[in-house]
C-alpha cells in the first residue's frame, strides 16, 4: 500500500511539473506575440532597410582573340548624411557654396533649386540625400569629393559613396547588335541590369555572378557596411568575333549604305568548316548620312525578307538532286517576258530582248526568272509537293535554334495552304512567296562550301571563370548532307560560274577565285503587291572557290539607284573577301601567275588625253600616235597599243560600249543626251543604238558589267 502511494505521489509531482512547463510555454509565446511585438519589429525593419546586396562584377564579352567588346566599369553615387555632427557644425557657412558647385558641375538646375533639396533634407534629418542627379564616373567623383562640406570626408562631411556598375563597350559600335543590351526593367528592376539581348541576354546565367550580401549600421553617427556573404563575379564568354575582320566588314557595308543611301544592310562572315561568325555587321539609317547598329537584321524578324535570287540555288540543287533536270539541258526563255496562269514573269534584262534558248547553267549564270519558273514548273506543276518536300529535306524550312534569341522563323508555303495559289510554285522558285533570314540562307550556302554539311552558326567560343575554361562549345551539325555529292559539285562549279561568266563577273578579283549568286528581290508593299522602285540587293558566297574558308552574305535593302545585287551588295563581299583573304594568306603561298602583269595592258576607248598620259606612264608604245579627237579608238598590236580617231557625229549616238563609264558619261553628256548608270564596271551594252538618230535632251541607259 506504501509502495502505490510513493508511486501515486511521484506521478503526481510529474504531472504537475509538466502542468507548469506548459503553462509558461505558453506565457511566453503570448509575451513574445504581443507584449514584446514592437521589438521584434523594428529589429525585422532595422535588418530589412539596412540590408543591402553586394552587386557582382559582371563578366567580360570577349573577340576571339581575347579583346574585350564588353566589360563592366564602376559608377558612383554620392550620398550626404545630413545628420551627422560634421554636416550640422559647417552646414550654413558652406551649404551655399556646395549647391553653387553642384549646379556648375551637373548643369542641370540652378544653385537656388539645389540649396532648396538639401535645406529640406537638413531639415528632415535625412540619413543619406542624394545629391548627384545621375552615375558619375572615377575623374567626376574625385573632383567632387574636393567640394565644400564633401571635403571633410565620410566623418566630417557626411560624404557617402555608392558604387554601382556600368556597362561599356571598348571598341564602340563594333558587333553591338550581337553582343545585346542590359535592361534594368526586366523582373521590375530589383535584380539591377540583366541582360535583355544577343550574347547578353543568352548568357545571362554565366554572366550575372552571384550578389553578394552586406549590412549598413550607423555607428556614432556614420554608416558603416559589412559584408557578410561575398559575392562571386560573374564568368567571361569569348565570342568567335574577329575584331579585324569586324571592322573591315562594318566599314565596308557603312560606305556602301552612304554611296547607296540605304535604308539598312547587313553583313556576315562565317567559317565554312566551324559555323564560326568571325564578323556580323548591322547597320541602319538613323539620320541623313549616319548608319549606326540599331537592330540585327542579319537573324531578327526585320531581316526576313523573301530573298529573291539566291534562293534559285536552293531549287535548282532540288532539281538536279531528283535528277529531273541536268546543267546541259535547254530552256526557252524567249525574249525575257512570259505569262503564267494569268501573271507575267520577267527577266531583268528583259528590255534588250532576253537570252532566247539557254542552258540550265546559262540560266543560273544569268539569273533567269523565266528559265527557273519553266524549268521548275515543267517537272513540279503536276506534283508541288514533291519539289517543297525535297526543300524540306535540306533543313532550310525550319529556325536555326541559335543562342541568341529574336531569330526570325522561316516562311514557306506548303500545296494545300489556304495562301497557295497556282502561281506560287513559279514564283517560289526565284525567290518570292517564301521568307529567310540572312543568316540562314548564309548557313546554306555555307553547307554547299562545305561540301553539302550544313553546321550551326555560333557566335561562342567557350565561357571562362577566372582564365580556366568551364564550357567550350563544339560544332553543331544540323544536317550532315543537304543534297547528293554529285549534285555539291555541280553546284559549287555553278556558283563559280556565276562570278566568272555571269551576273557575279565584277566581284572576281585576281588573287583568288569567289563562288557565289547575286539576288536582287522587290519588296512587298503593305497594301499588296510589290513597291515599286523598292528592292533588296544582296550577295551570298564564300572564297576561296577552289578551297573554301569562309562564307559570306551581304544584303542591302532599299538602296537608291543602281539596286542589282552585283552592283550594290556585292562590291562590300568582294573589298571585305580581299581583306581577310590578305589578313590570313602568306605571301609564299600566293601563286606566282597571279602576281604576273601583261606586258601589253587591256586598253578601252576614252578620252584621248587620258589614255595618252596613262599609257605614257606605263611606258606603253603608242605608235607615236595622238589622236586630235576628243575620244581615241584603242587597238592592241603585238608590242604597242595604237591610238587612232574616233569620230562622233552630233547627230548621231556615240558607240561607248567598252568604255569606262566617266569617259562615257562624258562623251554623251557633250552630245546633249541625259545618262543613265546601272551597275559597276566597264560599260556593257547602251539603250539607244550606236549610230542612230537622237534629240537633245533624250535619256540614254548604259548598263555596266
Amino acid at each position: 500500500m506504501n509502495i502505490r502511494n510513493t508511486i501515486i505521489s511521484r506521478l503526481a509531482i510529474i504531472y504537475f511539473l509538466m502542468l507548469l512547463f506548459g503553462i509558461a510555454v505558453v506565457v511566453k509565446l503570448i509575451t513574445v506575440q504581443n507584449i514584446r511585438n514592437e521589438k521584434w519589429e523594428n529589429i525585422a525593419k532595422n535588418l530589412k532597410n539596412n540590408t543591402v546586396v553586394i552587386e557582382a562584377n559582371r563578366g567580360n564579352i570577349c573577340a576571339a582573340d581575347g579583346n574585350v567588346l564588353a566589360t563592366s566599369v564602376p559608377g558612383y553615387f554620392i550620398r550626404m548624411d545630413m545628420a551627422a555632427q560634421g554636416v550640422k557644425r559647417v552646414y550654413k557657412q558652406e551649404s551655399d557654396s556646395l549647391a553653387y558647385y553642384l549646379s556648375r558641375f551637373f548643369r542641370d538646375k540652378p544653385a537656388s533649386e539645389y540649396k532648396r533639396i538639401m535645406d529640406a533634407g537638413y531639415r528632415n534629418q535625412n540619413r543619406g540625400l542624394m545629391l548627384t542627379p545621375r552615375k558619375i564616373d572615377y575623374n567626376e567623383l574625385q573632383e567632387i569629393k574636393q567640394f565644400p562640406i564633401l571635403r571633410r570626408g565620410t566623418f566630417g562631411g557626411g560624404r557617402i559613396i555608392e558604387q554601382e556598375n556600368r556597362r561599356v563597350l571598348p571598341l564602340g559600335k563594333l558587333a553591338s547588335r550581337t553582343i545585346g543590351t542590359l535592361n534594368k526593367g526586366v523582373y521590375g528592376g530589383i535584380h539591377g541590369n540583366i541582360g535583355y539581348t544577343g550574347i547578353e541576354g543568352a548568357f545571362e546565367t554565366y554572366l550575372k555572378g552571384k550578389e553578394g550580401v552586406g549590412y549598413r549600421q550607423n555607428l556614432s553617427g556614420r554608416w558603416v557596411s559589412r559584408t557578410e556573404i561575398e559575392p562571386r563575379d560573374g564568368m567571361d564568354v569569348i565570342t568567335t568575333i574577329d575584331i579585324r575582320y569586324q571592322d573591315i566588314t562594318e566599314s565596308a557595308l557603312e560606305r556602301q549604305l552612304m554611296a547607296s543611301n540605304a535604308e539598312w544592310g547587313t553583313a556576315i562572315l562565317m567559317e565554312v568548316k566551324t559555323g564560326e561568325v568571325k564578323a556580323i555587321a548591322n547597320l541602319g539609317r538613323v539620320s541623313s548620312g549616319y548608319y549606326d547598329e540599331i537592330y540585327n537584321y542579319a537573324l531578327g524578324h526585320a531581316g526576313n525578307y523573301e530573298p529573291g535570287s539566291t534562293f534559285k540555288l536552293v531549287s535548282l540543287m532540288a532539281a538536279l538532286d531528283h535528277g529531273v533536270v541536268d546543267t546541259s539541258d535547254v530552256f526557252d526563255t524567249g525574249n525575257g517576258v512570259w505569262k503564267y496562269r494569268g501573271r507575267t514573269i520577267y527577266d531583268s534584262d528583259y528590255k534588250y530582248g532576253g537570252h532566247g534558248t539557254i542552258t540550265v547553267r546559262e540560266i543560273f549564270e544569268k539569273s533567269s526568272n523565266v528559265g527557273f519558273a519553266k524549268m521548275i514548273t515543267t517537272h513540279y506543276d503536276k506534283n508541288p509537293r514533291e519539289f517543297i518536300d525535297r526543300i524540306n529535306n535540306m533543313g532550310i524550312t525550319k529556325p536555326l535554334n541559335l543562342e541568341v534569341q529574336g531569330e526570325g522563323i522561316p516562311y514557306f508555303k506548303y500545296p494545300g495552304d489556304k495562301d497557295w495559289w497556282g502561281t506560287t510554285l513559279a514564283w517560289m522558285s526565284y525567290g518570292y512567296e517564301s521568307k529567310m533570314t540572312p543568316l540562314q540562307i548564309l548557313t546554306f550556302y555555307n553547307a554547299v562550301a562545305n561540301d553539302g554539311k550544313m553546321v550551326k552558326p555560333r557566335f561562342i567560343r567557350e565561357i571562362q571563370d577566372r582564365g580556366d575554361v568551364v564550357k567550350k562549345m563544339k560544332t553543331e551539325v544540323i544536317n550532315p548532307m543537304v543534297a547528293s555529292r554529285s549534285t555539291i559539285k555541280k553546284a559549287q562549279v555553278l556558283l563559280q560560274g556565276v562570278c566568272e561568266n555571269g551576273t557575279g563577273k565584277s566581284i572576281q578579283g585576281t588573287m583568288f577565285k569567289v563562288a557565289g549568286k547575286t539576288g536582287t528581290a522587290q519588296i512587298a508593299s503593305s497594301q499588296g503587291g510589290y513597291a515599286k522602285g523598292l528592292y533588296l540587293a544582296s550577295f551570298a558566297g564564300y572564297f576561296p572557290a577552289d578551297n573554301p574558308k569562309y562564307s559570306m552574305i551581304v544584303v542591302v535593302n532599299r538602296p537608291q539607284g543602281a539596286y542589282y545585287g552585283g552592283a550594290v551588295a556585292g562590291p562590300v563581299f568582294k573589298e571585305v573577301s580581299e581583306k581577310v583573304f590578305a589578313l590570313y594568306t602568306k605571301a609564299e603561298d600566293i601563286p606566282e601567275d597571279n602576281t604576273a602583269y601583261a606586258a601589253i595592258p587591256e586598253v578601252k576607248n576614252g578620252l584621248s588625253r587620258d589614255l595618252v598620259r596613262v599609257l605614257n606612264s606605263l611606258d606603253v608604245d603608242t605608235d607615236g600616235r595622238r589622236p586630235s579627237s576628243l575620244v581615241a579608238k584603242a587597238i592592241k598590236a603585238d608590242d604597242a597599243i595604237i591610238l587612232e580617231e574616233f569620230e562622233i557625229s552630233g547627230e548621231k549616238v556615240p558607240d561607248v560600249r567598252g568604255m569606262a563609264p566617266s569617259d562615257a558619261v562624258y562623251l554623251l553628256e557633250n552630245a546633249g543626251l541625259h545618262v543613265r548608270i546601272s551597275g559597276v564596271g566597264k560599260v556593257r551594252s547602251q539603250s539607244m543604238t550606236p549610230g542612230s538618230n537622237f534629240k537633245q535632251g533624250q535619256s540614254i541607259t548604259l548598263i555596266l558589267g
